[in-house]
């Protein structure tokens, strides 16, 4: 029932027959009118356009080609969005998320880590064979990861489309990757070596590293990996070099913009993912719009019910960890609607801590029982995961659209 609206989906009140999502976008329900129960989290379509068209602009201007990285969301109505944006692919995680990409219709998908798992391998290569348009990168950073990369390529055995991969540098301490440039460059020889395989470029996450200075150098490690590649004749003179969370974008563009050996032009892909929502807490901190000209706008709000007030000054909201991020910092307290009703006006506070189904929130706004509060999020990866279907909704609340999320 995934085209329908039910008594399943978490904060809608539905508890008659099912609904699907085209009429239920269509029928002008709004947040306030009965058609939710709390809590219930939704995305402020205005924030989503802006910010999709922002970085779309962004790397557009700095001859980016960007590949959201779509487990922030893993909403393909707003994979949709993006790619009709300019975008040139979809970036996940791992084989599962690629597989929900692949059905959503993308044509392009990059899988930022090294897979290993034989069946994943198989379908990636047989996606390959019965489609050519089809592209489908993935990261290697070890010889285990190149053999099963080649034996599932030379199963299927179509040479003309072999598997693409990506070369994947790291840094002392991160996540994944080679830890120098020269054990790069030995893996790409053995890529180089495995028919059925495709060494397309080098790729990197920079996650991890604190300063705008280190992220620099390490994005300058990946020119000079991909750049001694080409001249070793390991890749092709448009081979991606890839890299770019959401908060050092700016950097990357500045580091990449030249620099390059003469003949190469290569193919500069950005996977920046929480840029499409941005936060009111991690993001809000350190997004690179504090260095360098324009703004992303908070999206996610998610809107409780205050279900107690034993102490002055304390209330308690229904909504916990089950609803709310609580990994990268706490939901922010930004409004009120007394008793559920009229406008909604600015109030300050302080969510202390969850439990699974309630916050500690600590304010002067005289709250009561029944009052709506809204509160803004920390860290959009880690909300999406608690919904399967968000509405989207304009300046009144009116339900635009539903985001259908596949984790």
């Amino acid at each position: 029932m995934d085209d329908h609206v039910t008594w399943a989906d978490k904060g809608f009140m539905e508890p008659g027959e099912a609904v699907d999502l085209t009429t239920y976008a269509a029928s002008g329900r709004n947040l306030f009118d009965g058609s939710f129960t709390w809590p219930v989290m939704v995305l402020k379509k205005s924030a989503l356009e802006h910010n999709i068209e922002t970085l779309a602009g962004f790397a557009e201007e700095h001859g980016l080609l960007l590949a959201p990285h779509g487990k922030t969301t893993m909403a393909p109505s707003l994979y949709r969005q993006q790619l009709d944006a300019g975008a040139w692919a979809i970036t996940v995680a791992t084989p599962s998320q690629a597989l929900v990409a692949r059905h959503a219709g993308v044509r392009r998908v990059l899988v930022a880590n090294e897979i290993l798992d034989h069946s994943a391998l198989s379908w990636v290569a047989s996606e390959r064979a019965a489609d050519p348009e089809f592209l489908h990168l993935h990261w290697v950073d070890s010889v285990e990861g190149v053999e099963a990369a080649a034996e599932a390529s030379a199963l299927v055995g179509v040479a003309d489309r072999p598997l693409a991969v990506l070369l994947d540098l790291g840094f002392p301490g991160g996540r994944t990757g080679c830890r120098s440039v020269e054990e790069a460059v030995e893996l790409a020889r053995v890529v180089d070596g495995r028919p059925g395989l495709l060494l397309a470029g080098v790729a990197g996450y920079e996650g991890g590293l604190e300063t705008a200075e280190a992220v620099g150098d390490y994005f300058d490690r990946l020119k000079e990996l991909a750049s001694t590649l080409f001249t070793e004749g390991l890749v092709a003179a448009d081979a991606i070099v890839s890299a770019g969370g959401s908060a050092f974008f700016d950097v990357l563009a500045e580091r990449w913009a030249s620099g390059w050996p003469d003949g190469m032009t290569p193919r500069k892909v950005l996977r920046s993912g929480t840029y499409i929502t941005h936060d009111h807490g991690l993001y809000a901190a350190t997004t690179p719009y504090h260095r360098i000209a324009g703004s992303l706008d908070p999206a996610i709000e998610v809107w409780a019910q205050i279900v107690s007030a034993p102490e002055e000054g304390l209330v308690i909201a229904g909504m916990g960890r089950r609803d709310v991020p609580y990994d990268n910092g706490l939901p922010v307290p930004l409004a009120v609607r007394r008793d559920g009703f009229g406008g909604a006006e600015k109030i300050e506070g302080t969510v202390e801590k969850l439990a699974d189904q309630h916050a500690f929130l600590r304010t002067d706004a005289g709250l009561r029982p029944g009052d709506l509060v809204s509160f803004g999020i920390s860290h959009p990866c880690t909300a999406f995961d608690k919904w399967r279907l968000i509405p989207v909704v304009d300046l009144d609340y009116t339900v635009t659209d539903l985001a259908r999320t596949y984790f």
